[in-house]
């Protein structure tokens, strides 16, 4: 049951992460022209330079506004990589001793190891 829930859940992050891949790309391509008209402001001496930049910047941030959908899709494309990491993963199984005096033994070391 547990492994038939995950796999919906993987499938409904797919969607999502697929839906959301336009939004992916238009962000990208936003912060990257902000981040360039942000330098090119600071290199430019002019006023008229500084007044380009400033209004490529901003029209840049408000795309960068409008795609920001994008964030859900970023998070489910990561809760897929960390879901397929950790399905790899085998589970270690875990002895618990019914011998009191292993127990005994695993106690009496740690109380050594107090003092």
């Amino acid at each position: 049951m547990k492994k038939f829930l995950m796999f919906i859940l993987a499938g409904v992050l797919g969607i999502v992460a697929l839906a959301s891949i336009g939004n992916i790309i238009g962000l990208a391509v936003s912060v990257a022209i902000a981040y360039f008209s942000l330098k090119q402001f600071l290199k430019s001496d002019s006023f008229g330079g500084k007044l380009l930049w400033a209004i490529i910047g901003v029209i840049a941030v408000g795309a960068t506004f409008s795609n920001l959908p994008a964030i859900a899709g970023i998070l489910a494309l990561y809760l897929l990589y960390v879901g397929y990491k950790n399905w790899k993963k085998e589970e270690k199984p875990t002895q618990s001793s019914k011998d009191p005096f292993t127990s005994f033994d695993q106690q009496w070391n740690d109380i050594k190891g107090k003092f």
